[in-house]
């Protein structure tokens, strides 16, 4: 959607609200709902103003401590949100509203480091020193539930009803039970200005995905936040509930696989006229996979999907068109790329693509030698294995050099302090399997 084309809307009485959002460290939209008028008068040119603990707060929204640029020392004060004209778009599922998403800059004008859409804009400007972009796609799993959010929450998150009571992976049948909600989703989120490509049932109980076309990175990454709120509104409209977390139960968690490859100047495929600046790409996502996992399994709950035969990875091994490799090459000339199968749905797409990202680089920089493809079942390879928790992820973050000099010192210690956030906050609660197991019998 153009300015022209909202300054009609508005003369015309067909949108009166603009939301205006931002990223937040878990990837969710946080901003405010303006009055069309006043952001066309004022918000579009000059931005808003935000509270900067937005980027300094546990996943409950609580102040926390550690983190040097919001506190209570320094007064809780504002950052300025500015739009990024190029994201305006419609959103179909609120009437009368439209949506720009906003950069985050401080009042002097300085770029705020932590926020995550500008930790991405500052990999894809190394990328661009290099003459050249990235492209991906995300592909988002979750779990349809046919109880309400605030039923659910009421339960304590118990005995829900998922939307399929069998696994229905590409079952025409089984997804046609959901088909009245996911249609919306998918024709609403075109009507967003995304590109849908496909929606198919998976393999839990009520879980399905829908799948996007292939955009650059900034722009994946923006429509990836954009649907998964959009997701969870729509489903509450319907009476329904959607979860990401990244394993909700003991069966199949939800996964985020990432598409990415690199294009020239003129948009082709880089990888495709350059194969030795493919694998060193590819081996560099090897060699960094370990210490730029809290990027792509921010949560301790993250860890909890990797589990041997569950389509979630394991071991740290490229492969072509191998689903037990955590990196899966697949495609051929233009359409070559590689697919990071590390991530959950509960990523934050800009944090993970900016991983991605800096790893290649590291790998293109000092040209890594890729090792040989992995044939067979990586689970029950001697592979190095992916962390196997949050401590291990947060220490492998703690001492990259990579992630260092690609993100800078304030970044680095920005997200390691979120992690202890997260850490903590788990270790503090008591937990059903707690009260389950030793209520009577401890």
């Amino acid at each position: 959607m153009t300015v022209e084309e909202l300054e009609k809307a508005v003369a015309d009485g067909a949108v009166d609200t603009v939301l205006l959002a931002i990223a937040d460290m878990e990837g969710r939209l946080q901003g405010k709902r303006l009055t069309a008028r006043h952001f066309l008068d004022e918000v579009r040119e000059h931005g808003a103003e935000g509270c900067n603990y937005l980027l300094a707060v546990d996943v409950d929204m609580e102040t926390v401590g550690g983190y040097a640029m919001s506190s209570w020392d320094t007064g809780y004060g504002d950052f300025e949100m500015v739009p990024d004209l190029s994201t305006l778009r419609m959103v179909p599922w609120q009437p009368g509203t439209a949506m720009v998403l906003a950069d985050i800059r401080w009042g002097d004008g300085a770029e705020v480091a932590a926020s995550p859409r500008q930790i991405l804009r500052r990999q894809l400007d190394r990328l661009e020193r290099r003459a050249m972009s990235a492209n991906a796609a995300t592909e988002l799993e979750f779990i349809v539930f046919r109880d309400t959010y605030e039923e659910a929450w009421k339960k304590g998150f118990h005995d829900l009803e998922p939307a399929n009571l069998y696994n229905i992976d590409y079952s025409l049948l089984g997804s046609a039970r959901v088909e009245p909600l996911i249609r919306r989703i998918r024709n609403e989120m075109g009507g967003a200005g995304m590109t849908v490509e496909n929606s198919k049932g998976e393999c839990n109980l009520g879980q399905h995905e829908i799948n996007f076309r292939y955009e650059t990175a900034l722009r994946s990454a923006d429509n990836h936040a954009i649907y998964k709120n959009g997701a969870k509104e729509i489903a509450a409209q319907e009476a329904m509930a959607i979860t990401f977390m990244a394993k909700f139960n003991e069966r199949e968690g939800n996964s985020c696989h990432i598409h990415c490859s690199l294009a020239n100047a003129d948009g082709s495929n880089a990888f495709a006229a350059d194969q030795a600046l493919f694998e060193s790409f590819v081996a560099g996502q090897i060699a960094c996979m370990r210490e730029m996992t809290l990027l792509y399994a921010p949560h301790v709950n993250s860890y909890k999907r990797f589990a041997a035969g569950s389509f979630a990875p394991t071991a740290i091994a490229w492969g072509r068109d191998n689903r037990t490799c955590s990196l899966r090459v697949v495609g051929h000339g233009e359409g070559l790329r590689v697919e990071n199968r590390l991530p959950g749905a509960d990523v934050n797409p800009y944090l993970a693509l900016s991983a991605l990202i800096a790893a290649g680089l590291h790998g293109i920089d000092n040209k890594l030698a890729l090792e040989p493809a992995f044939e067979g079942d990586a689970y029950k390879s001697d592979k190095p294995r992916v962390p196997h928790n949050i401590y291990e992820a947060r220490e492998a973050f703690a001492a990259s050099e990579v992630a260092a000099e690609a993100f800078g010192a304030e970044v680095v210690e920005h997200y390691l302090n979120r992690a202890r956030v997260e850490i903590e906050n788990f270790e503090a609660a008591v937990t059903d399997w707690e009260r389950f197991r030793g209520f009577e019998r401890l």
